[in-house]
């Protein structure tokens, strides 16, 4: 008979009663203690309803995720070209609520997509089980105002926006690889004759000699350029599609095709907050979003191409 530890002892103890314990224990019990410890009873202070509100003008409203389709052109009414990048708006509902009583902060957690359970790691399926939400592709925390929270579950739609106003909208950048000065920073490079070679697109010198003996942090040179997170301010909103959740922002968005994107209001282009639904759009119950039409910016109606007086 082989002798045992009593270390080995002790932990084959151990796990036997702790199994015993978890048999007895009650299945959502289980569920609970496995994955969250506040799913079981939610904070009075975090129980919100959902319904449309007043927003003052220190109301800041959540942001949504939308995901970037490509860019193209059109002519408005008075055919005027309008460069236009299409954003769309998959599946948006709130994931999370946070409050200052518990994390220190009004926010709301925004998930994006779908996604298969076997495709994300324990905490996050934990997490998606705790709030009673289905498995999202992409989280995205936005801070807002305490009048602007939204319970666990509301859906976010492209609505949340109206045409013509101006928001703020942040991606990650396409990446470039490693670089040289001239294409990362703009340098002008080195003379192209008179007896340069092999450096024509050299960034010169990058310091001194013994006072002080060293490159300065910060010095601009090569290296990798793109891949990090960028803003767009002020972009104009030209149009949205209810039925598809699609939405025309005019100009160039950060990313490559493909890419998630986060819209939010603008912070200077502050948009008319009568205009706007607060904390956000809610459809009516017998509503047919696929009947409904497009809407587009009002463009005014002065010709731009004519000659005043």
């Amino acid at each position: 008979m082989l002798a045992l530890s009593r270390g080995l002892v002790s932990r084959l103890q151990f796990f036997a009663t702790d199994a015993a314990a978890v048999a007895a224990t009650p299945f959502p019990v289980r569920f609970m203690r496995g994955f969250s410890s506040d799913a079981a009873v939610a904070a009075e202070t975090r129980i919100i309803d959902a319904k449309p509100g007043v927003m003052t003008p220190n109301s800041k409203r959540t942001g949504i995720i939308a995901l970037k389709c490509g860019m193209s052109a059109l002519w408005d009414k008075w055919g005027a070209r309008i460069p236009i990048t299409v954003l769309w708006v998959d599946d948006n509902i709130v994931s999370q609520v946070k409050t200052p009583e518990k994390e220190g902060i009004f926010a709301l957690q925004i998930g994006c997509g779908q996604k298969k359970e076997k495709h994300l790691t324990k905490p996050e399926v934990g997490h998606f089980r705790a709030q009673g939400v289905p498995m999202k592709r992409k989280l995205r925390e936005f801070p807002v105002t305490e009048d602007a929270l939204l319970p666990v579950g509301t859906s976010l739609n492209v609505r949340h926006f109206v045409p013509g106003q101006y928001v703020d909208i942040t991606g990650i950048t396409k990446g470039k690889g490693f670089q040289g000065g001239m294409k990362r920073h703009g340098f002008k490079g080195m003379p192209a004759s008179h007896g340069a070679s092999l450096s024509h697109r050299s960034i010169g010198s990058t310091g001194q000699r013994d006072a002080p003996g060293k490159v300065f942090k910060g010095k601009k040179m090569p290296g990798r350029m793109g891949g990090e997170q960028r803003t767009v301010k002020n972009v104009w909103v030209y149009k949205i599609c209810p039925a598809r959740n699609l939405m025309w922002v005019k100009g160039q968005v950060p990313g490559a095709t493909g890419n998630f994107v986060f819209i939010k209001d603008a912070v200077y282009e502050k948009p008319d907050i009568s205009i706007l639904p607060f904390p956000t759009f809610f459809a009516p119950e017998d509503e047919d979003t696929e009947n409904l039409k497009p809407l587009v910016a009002d463009l005014g109606d002065v010709d731009p191409f004519m000659i005043t007086d």
